[in-house]
């Protein structure tokens, strides 16, 4: 969720610099290059990044959530500071990723497991997971 809010947070910021930058470019009748290439930038990434981010935004601010549940492979990739894990949901052939999950080398790294991932009702932006057993459905591993 922090990374969603982030986005949302940097593509309204980028858009109200952008307009200010461009407003204070018309009042003062200084057009260099340098300041339009930027401003102009600044601008198609914001909107860029609101154009990902608005449409989940009633989901988010409402807390209207999708279970997507099923037989599932986790794999980790822990190559960096943190960890990274992508579910492959075997059932629904849908791919969600999550950051800083603990290893699983206990159990497996490829074998199949049964999990629940909570997403947005667009299944844009992953919200939390639960990873069972695939046979006894004991609890193994949870997101904070």
């Amino acid at each position: 969720m922090i990374f969603y809010y982030l986005m949302l947070i940097v593509g309204a910021l980028s858009v109200i610099g952008a307009v200010f930058v461009f407003f204070a470019m018309y009042v003062d009748k200084e057009y260099s290059l340098l300041n339009v290439v930027k401003s102009l930038g600044s601008f198609v990434f914001g909107v860029f990044l609101l154009a990902v981010t608005l449409p989940s935004l009633k989901y988010v601010v409402l807390k209207e959530y999708d279970v997507v549940s099923g037989k599932c492979v986790v794999e980790i990739d822990s190559s960096g500071r943190s960890s990274m894990a992508d579910f492959n949901m075997l059932d629904t052939d849908e791919l969600f990723t999550f950051n800083d999950i603990p290893a699983l080398d206990a159990y497996g790294k490829s074998i199949p497991y049964y999990c629940k991932v909570t997403v947005t009702k667009d299944h844009m932006f992953e919200i939390g997971y639960r990873i069972y057993d695939v046979k006894t459905r004991k609890l193994i591993l949870t997101s904070p």
